[in-house]
């Protein structure tokens, strides 16, 4: 949206990733303040593993984009090299330099992924958490994009299509993530637990989405029409005061 409109923040970051470029660069200028010398000790303790830990950092936020296709594709062409090699589409398990991935660089690269899995996870925790966890924040969502549609600065209006986009979105993105997360076998128990409720959730919302997502509309729209009478009749009085 920040593109769209021009903000001087989208040609800074170069119309891309904005708002998770700008969230890099506020969290390291305040990382990097001489009030936290002691937590960046414990972080890197030299200027190489400064590099590294900032690459990571910058990876791991941006994988957050799924709106940017081609991070996305080049996403999955990664995870296919580190952990189904045999199925990778590109044919070979080659660096970005077309070097052969030798031990150490595909523990490299199975790290990195497993961080960038943890942070897209958490971007849409509330998926997969219990069922009226996720009907909060569905529905918090909801009011914010309805917010911003109203106000000229959301291309399409949420109440159009919200009960079929979350399907697909459960579809296309939350289960294939909660999968993932199950393959990379660093979660222990809990790594079925995220699957299960994504699936859950998904098989309810199908079940019941549309009558929630009606009540959504019904309140956001009365809300709305309560909140225009309110500032007419303050307006009023201010008048004739």
């Amino acid at each position: 949206q920040l593109v769209k409109e021009e903000d001087p923040l989208a040609a800074q970051f170069q119309n891309r990733s904005v708002a998770e470029k700008r969230s890099i660069t506020i969290a390291w200028d305040i990382l990097m303040e001489d009030r936290y010398r002691e937590l960046q000790s414990a972080i890197f303790v030299n200027g190489n593993e400064m590099v590294r830990f900032k690459q990571l950092l910058i990876n791991t936020v941006l994988a957050t984009d799924i709106a940017d296709k081609e991070r996305s594709a080049a996403g999955k062409i990664r995870w296919q090299k580190a952990f189904h090699p045999s199925k990778n589409p590109c044919g070979d398990n080659l660096d970005s330099s077309g070097n052969e991935l030798d031990d150490v660089s595909l523990r490299s690269l199975k790290a990195t992924l497993v961080f960038e899995q943890i942070m897209q996870a958490s971007d849409v925790a509330h998926t997969m958490q219990h069922w009226e966890t996720f009907r909060k924040w569905n529905r918090r969502l909801f009011q914010e994009l309805s917010k911003a549609y109203r106000e000229g600065r959301g291309a399409t209006d949420p109440k159009e299509k919200w009960y079929e986009n979350e399907i697909g979105f459960f579809d296309f993105y939350i289960i294939p993530l909660a999968k993932k997360l199950r393959e990379c076998g660093v979660f222990g128990t809990a790594e079925r637990e995220y699957l299960d409720y994504a699936l859950e959730n998904r098989r309810r919302w199908e079940e019941e989405g549309r009558e929630i997502a009606k009540n959504m509309i019904i309140e956001y729209e009365a809300a709305t029409a309560s909140a225009t009478v309110s500032r007419a009749t303050g307006a009023t009085g201010e008048t004739q005061s």
